[in-house]
C-alpha cells in the first residue's frame, strides 16, 4: 500500500502560492503520490491529498467533503467572464446587496473589473438573495456561481 506523508509546511507554501497569484489551484506531484490544493467558492483553501490511501502514518485518509457546485442551481448568478469581484460601487459605499435582500430582475448585484472595465453583474430574475459566493477583491473566473438568487 501506497503511503502519502504530508508536510505541513509544502502545503502552507502551495497555500501562499494560490493567495500571491490568485490562481483557484495548484497540485504537485512525485512519483505516484499528489498533493492538490484548492480555493472552494467562498475563497477558502481546501487540502486534498488525492489518491491516497493513508495520510502520514497508519492513520487512514479521511474522505473530504467537496464543496457544494452552485453553479447548477437554478438561482445561481454566475460570472460571465475572468476577472476580480467587487460587492461595491466604491470602498466606502454599501455594498449593492446582502444576503436576505429582495432583488428586482435587471438589479445590479455587483461589479466585476476586467480588463480595467467595471461591469455591472445583474440579478437574472425576482427574488431573495440567499448567499454571496464571494467577497470584494476575490479573482472569479468563468462560470463560477458568485451568488444565489431563491
Amino acid at each position: 500500500m501506497s503511503k502519502l506523508l504530508v508536510d505541513a509546511e509544502v502545503i502552507r507554501a502551495l497555500a501562499d502560492i494560490l493567495t500571491e497569484t490568485g490562481l483557484s489551484e495548484i497540485e504537485i506531484a512525485e512519483k505516484d503520490q499528489r498533493i492538490r490544493v484548492a480555493r472552494n467558492l467562498s475563497g477558502n483553501t481546501v487540502v486534498a491529498p488525492v489518491g491516497a490511501v493513508s495520510v502520514a502514518g497508519d492513520v487512514p485518509a479521511q474522505s473530504l467533503q467537496q464543496p457544494q457546485d452552485l453553479s447548477k442551481d437554478p438561482g445561481a448568478v454566475l460570472s460571465p467572464m475572468i476577472g476580480v469581484a467587487y460587492l461595491t460601487p466604491d470602498p466606502s459605499a454599501p455594498p449593492f446587496v446582502t444576503v436576505g435582500q429582495h432583488v428586482q430582475s435587471g438589479q445590479v448585484i455587483l461589479l466585476i473589473e476586467a480588463m480595467k472595465t467595471f461591469n455591472q453583474i445583474r440579478a437574472h430574475k425576482t427574488g431573495k438573495i440567499t448567499n454571496i459566493l464571494v467577497s470584494s477583491g476575490d479573482p472569479v473566473e468563468y462560470g463560477e456561481a458568485l451568488a444565489v438568487i431563491e
